[in-house]
């Protein structure tokens, strides 16, 4: 029993899962909502069973060249893993559709519907990389509700950084070229820019109560109490987390240049799978919500742990 539940952490990749509740809290966070804690469960349900279904769909290609992934291992079969990504499928649209009513299940269903359209027909081609962008950009669409405008700067952000993700992800087998690193590179600061343009006061009449004004720069800035404390606190944890995060996966996809070998390229994914969670709880901080920005943070030792446990177990 214990195998098989194994086997099946694997399949769905669930270490990386913990960069992915971020997306609809970044969403949330950037469109200047509350957040939807059932749209964050959604989200990951349908992550994992992306890579359920991405797994199945590799099945042939692994038995070759990722031996020890579950299915050529023959620890799950091919049948029960099509069958789990069918499964957790319909539980992410059931959590969008309770979580968000009737606008929510809909960005789920384009969600889910290009998840699997990667999965089955764009893998392996030119717009592979696009395509897992725009997945990780709907993912925090989800979370903006009905102001997808302003969550826009922050999925693009993901999206991109998803981009790096995707590209640096078509080159774990045979090694990374100098373009890949360079496009990797590209993306890191793409990311960055939209994050901290994401990041900028956000004061339009249509923010304010009926009857108001557009505050002046004192009252803008004057909060008071506790809330002016956090948005202080928050806005210099934002600034710390964007420059960590781009040093970080800088740093990381720069070697490369000097060691493009598949090791080094495998691990530089996994570091920027899980920088997406800096990139998130910046946004997140930025708003003065400090407590989502630091479980968010906390998931990132775990997450780590995790799957280096799970890689050499």
């Amino acid at each position: 029993m214990r195998d098989q539940v194994r086997a099946l952490l694997e399949l769905v990749r669930a270490p990386a899962a913990v960069s992915v509740p971020g997306d609809t809290l970044a969403g949330a966070a950037g469109a200047r909502r509350p957040a939807v804690y059932g749209l964050a469960l959604a989200s990951t349900l349908l992550y994992w069973a992306g890579m359920a279904l991405n797994d199945w769909s590799d099945r042939e290609v692994d038995a070759v060249e990722r031996p020890e992934r579950p299915i050529p291992s023959q620890r799950v079969t091919p049948g029960a893993a099509l069958g789990v990504a069918v499964g957790l499928t319909a539980g992410g649209l059931a959590a969008a559709a309770l979580a968000g009513g009737r606008r929510s299940l809909t960005l789920a269903g384009l969600l889910a519907g290009c998840v699997w359209s990667y999965d089955l027909l764009l893998k392996g081609t030119a717009a592979a990389p696009a395509a897992m962008a725009a997945c990780r950009t709907l993912d925090v669409l989800l979370g903006a509700g009905e102001r997808t405008r302003r969550a826009a700067p922050m999925a693009l952000a993901i999206g991109a950084h998803t981009y790096g993700i995707s590209v640096l992800g078509r080159a774990e087998v045979k090694g990374a070229g100098r373009g890949t690193a360079d496009a990797a590179l590209v993306a890191t600061a793409t990311a960055a820019a939209l994050t901290a343009f994401a990041c900028l006061p956000y004061h339009r009449p249509a923010d304010l109560p009926r009857g108001t004004t557009r505050p002046g720069p004192r009252q803008a800035g004057a909060t008071g109490g506790s809330g002016g404390t956090a948005e202080a606190v928050g806005t210099v944890l934002a600034g710390v987390l964007l420059v960590g995060y781009a040093g970080a996966a800088a740093r990381t996809q720069a070697g490369l240049r000097a060691d493009p070998s598949p090791e080094r390229v495998r691990e530089a994914v996994r570091t920027a799978i899980l920088a997406l969670i800096p990139l998130q709880a910046a946004v997140i901080a930025r708003q003065g919500r400090l407590t989502q920005a630091t479980a968010l943070l906390a998931a990132l030792p775990a997450g780590r742990a995790l799957s280096a446990r799970m890689a050499t177990s």
